[in-house]
């Protein structure tokens, strides 16, 4: 992987593969701290100066500490876009698994063994939703059929282990 920087004079810097993945099945292992928030990106492109301003976001977040009110913000949904179903999150500090399956525009984020969010890229719905995200201007925001993961530093601390990648 590579660390891409957040921004001019930031200190941040996200985590990006060198290699880019159009169908695939990521897993990994991640805890958080109380107030953390981070993602993972996936199907990112590098022309923009940041990575969500190219692909989705599975969310990574403490639910409960973190201060949010929009239901598309929580841990395992697609940041801005989907919510999450009913899911099983373990508190704070402790491991949770998670799952990110894309098959074309097919894409499923799963959390302990459970899907919690499935959306078509380009479906109607997924246009709808983006025309009314802070994407609406992102000119090509998901559209690109390859891209690279990103695991995003956003001052949080969050610990990853057990990271897989398979394409399909």
């Amino acid at each position: 992987m590579n660390e891409r920087e957040q921004g001019e004079g930031n200190q941040l810097s996200d985590l990006m593969t060198s290699d880019e993945y159009e169908n695939f099945e990521l897993s990994f292992d991640f805890k958080l701290t109380a107030d953390a928030n981070s993602g993972v990106m996936y199907r990112v492109t590098e022309e923009f100066d940041q990575p969500y301003s190219s692909g989705p976001e599975y969310q990574l977040l403490d639910d409960n500490g973190f201060p949010n009110q929009d239901n598309t913000h929580y841990t395992g949904s697609v940041f801005g876009l989907y919510a999450t179903t009913f899911k099983t999150l373990k508190p704070v500090g402790n491991w949770n698994s998670t799952k990110i399956v894309v098959n074309k525009n097919h894409v499923e984020h799963w959390l302990n063994g459970q899907k919690i969010v499935e959306y078509q890229i380009n479906s109607a719905d997924w246009k709808k939703r983006i025309a009314a995200s802070n994407w609406k201007d992102a000119k090509g925001f998901g559209q690109t059929p390859k891209g690279h993961l990103d695991f995003q530093d956003r001052g949080s601390e969050a610990w990853f282990k057990n990271v897989m990648v398979r394409s399909l």
